[in-house]
């Protein structure tokens, strides 16, 4: 599929992997609608890419907010091929903390519905308004690119809510794509590893130094135009589908 001259969705698309995504597609001719939390961050990067840009402020567990981004995306003057979920949260607590508290409930179903049931959210919505389009050479009307984490595999101490819900996206990738196959909508799921985004932007440069020395090859944290490449190599790909491809320079997690 060709990304010039198609309209696309990017939930947090405003930062981070998903700006580095809205980026990479607005430079690739597409016309793109970004969803996400933050107006004003939103607003800078329409301004920045002008064009078919815009923005829907929305949250991506609440169906009519969804929905009316995929409405926006939609009613460009294009056909809507691409959906990308970059939006997410992270939090670190183990099961039972050392003083013998449990890990709080409330803030383990948050991660999980955000990162697992948003993204569901995100999926079933935009597949439904790509399977009105005109089909593409060998029946492709569109694709949704998930994302996922190497943790979904090696998650580490704390990371039990993270962990969970990134491997729900895992699970989710390949049964999706088979219940789509019949509309001609892709599903694919990106595993990044450790990447240079705003969440570490807050570690010092030692620590950093630490994180990227643990990596194979090569030996630097991964970038977000890292993940937006991938990202439109998986769209353009048309033979990929119902597949979580890890992004991790051959990192395997430790424990911690």
């Amino acid at each position: 599929m060709l990304l010039q001259g198609v309209s696309a969705m990017v939930t947090g698309g405003a930062s981070g992997l998903g700006a580095a995504t809205t980026r990479a597609l607005t430079a690739r001719g597409a016309a793109v609608t970004i969803l996400d939390l933050d107006a004003d961050r939103a607003d800078a990067l329409v301004t920045e890419l002008g064009g078919q840009t815009s923005v829907i402020v929305a949250d991506v567990t609440d169906p009519e907010q969804v929905q009316a981004a995929v409405d926006d995306a939609a009613g460009k003057d294009r056909p809507f091929r691409l959906a990308v979920s970059c939006a997410g949260v992270a939090w670190a607590s183990r099961v039972v903390s050392r003083d013998g508290t449990p890990h709080d409930l409330a803030l383990f179903s948050r991660v999980v519905t955000i990162n697992l049931i948003g993204t569901f959210n995100v999926l079933r919505l935009a597949a439904a308004r790509m399977a009105r389009s005109e089909p593409l050479e060998h029946g492709e009307r569109g694709i949704v690119v998930n994302t996922a984490s190497i943790a979904a595999y090696e998650g580490q101490i704390g990371q039990i809510a993270y962990a969970a819900s990134k491997a729900g996206v895992v699970g989710l990738t390949l049964p999706a794509a088979r219940d789509l196959a019949s509309i001609g909508v892709r599903v694919c799921t990106i595993a990044p590893g450790i990447i240079d985004t705003p969440m570490l932007a807050g570690l010092s440069d030692e620590v950093r130094a630490g994180l990227a020395a643990g990596v194979p090859f090569p030996k630097r944290l991964g970038t977000p135009e890292d993940y937006a490449s991938l990202v439109c190599m998986i769209a353009e790909h048309g033979y990929l589908n119902g597949e979580t491809i890890r992004m991790d320079a051959a990192l395997r997690m430790a424990p911690k």
